[in-house]
């Protein structure tokens, strides 16, 4: 099955430009018809979902160049090793965002619960920037300390 450049920007849910973007640096191969229009076929698909999990874990584009390199290469021990260490760096990042996700979602349930007490009458409505303190800035009164 062969997409369009339209319907494969879509099928990603990003833009045509990015498309031709990893096209253009060799993250992304295409084929051409005879209107040396851009194509994408199955192959084009499995390259895609591998370039979109790197760049969600926060890959620079020269570390996924480098990935897909190794992995147009010749199979050897050495390029084995090469690309388990570029996916062993990327889901440690992985990890990361992960955890700093989590902390967010924190946050966020504290500032919840914060507004859920001031809409019962609980606690007073200090999240107007005007009543900010330093304090109340960054925390949600009873989840800072």
């Amino acid at each position: 099955m062969y997409y369009t450049f339209r319907q494969f920007a879509e099928m990603f849910q990003i833009t045509e430009h990015t498309v031709r973007y990893y096209t253009d640096v060799g993250l992304l191969p295409c084929r051409r018809d005879s209107g040396n229009r851009r194509i994408f076929d199955e192959e084009s698909v499995h390259w895609m979902q591998g370039i979109t999990y790197l760049k969600r874990c926060g890959a620079s584009i020269r570390d996924m160049k480098e990935y897909c390199r190794l992995c147009r290469l010749e199979e050897s021990k050495e390029n084995l090793n090469a690309r388990y260490q570029i996916i062993l760096k990327q889901r440690e990042l992985a990890y990361k965002k992960a955890e700093e996700a989590k902390a967010t979602a924190a946050f966020m349930d504290a500032k919840l619960k914060h507004y859920e007490d001031i809409l019962a009458g609980l606690t007073p409505d200090d999240t107007n920037p005007g009543n900010w303190t330093q304090h109340t800035a960054f925390c949600t009164g009873k989840s800072c300390e």
